[in-house]
């Protein structure tokens, strides 16, 4: 069973009006907007990434749901799992960090035993509030599509935390995302449909476009890269293909009528059309679409989340 087998079966059990239909990142009960997400070692993060870093991405990984819904953090709920006192501390030390810079109280939450050796889950729960929600259902024919900042830094970041010589700015995408919490709350009441870009850029773009009921074209030769990501892994077709398809990138991405000029740092990369499916081009040529179009969870997934 992958992801997708999986929501399909949930949205056969009694939803709350607030799940919208299991077809968001987020969910919205009364004023507020409540989100979750799991960090699980060796899957979203390598074991031996520090972990005060692993509680900056778990934060940011969870706030970036919030940004897509034009929220303001109120808290977050953790469940964690003890298992070694050095890790243990060196975490809580950096969440309360992290904590602070985004001025995101702790509510509570759980804890539980891990036995020697397994590897941790840590999930934390956001509340957001202020929210304009906009679905990721929402696009509509004729909308033009849009992603916030650069794309592919965080999964070239993955490569230099396993060891490739490589930009520090690049580790840092990788082990600290930074939510785009400004970027969504000036975005949210303008767009027709926001979802962040955490399982990879075409994998997201499809999602959007499949839960808007549409087709999706994108540009690669519109994908917006870094200096620092072009320097690394260069400009030609297949960087900006790996860019496309990495992951962990934590930008927001955007339908909104063609004639919307975004007030943030942003690029117009494809449009919406009537039909389903996402297909790709390059500067007008028609590209065949990746074998994988981005991380999707399966027992049979790889072991990290960027490819």
């Amino acid at each position: 069973m992958n992801e997708e087998d999986l929501l399909r079966l949930l949205r056969a059990l009694p939803l709350h009006p607030g799940a919208r239909g299991l077809r968001d990142d987020a969910a919205i009960v009364g004023a507020f907007v409540l989100t979750t997400d799991t960090l699980v070692e060796g899957v979203h993060y390598l074991p031996t990434d520090p972990p005060g870093d692993v509680a900056w991405k778990l934060l940011g990984v969870n706030l970036s749901d919030l940004a897509a819904k034009g929220a303001t953090p109120e808290g977050v709920l953790l469940n964690y799992p003890l298992r070694d006192t050095d890790w243990d501390r060196a975490f809580l030390h950096g969440l309360g960090d992290a904590l602070c810079a985004y001025d995101c109280p702790l509510i509570g939450g759980d804890t539980v035993s891990l036995p020697p050796g397994a590897p941790r889950l840590l999930t934390l729960t956001a509340l957001g509030r202020d929210a304009v929600a906009p679905p990721r259902t929402g696009a509509k024919a004729g909308d033009a599509l849009w992603v916030t900042g650069t794309i592919g830094d965080a999964g070239a970041g993955l490569a230099v935390a396993r060891g490739e010589p490589g930009p520090a700015e690049l580790l840092a995408a990788y082990r600290r995302p930074v939510p785009r919490l400004v970027e969504g709350r000036a975005l949210a009441p303008h767009v027709h449909a926001m979802s962040d870009v955490s399982d990879g850029l075409l994998l997201d773009a499809a999602r959007m476009a499949e839960a808007s009921g549409l087709s999706a074209a994108i540009d690669l030769a519109a994908v917006p890269l870094s200096p620092a990501y072009v320097a690394y892994r260069g400009d030609t077709r297949a960087a900006r293909r790996a860019a496309a398809t990495a992951g962990d990138d934590y930008q927001l991405l955007f339908a909104a009528a063609p004639d919307y000029v975004p007030p943030v740092t942003a690029a117009r990369i494809g449009a919406f059309a009537p039909g389903r499916g996402l297909s790709l081009h390059d500067a007008g040529e028609a590209l065949p679409l990746p074998g994988t179009l981005g991380y999707r969870h399966s027992p049979l997934a790889p072991a990290t989340r960027a490819p």
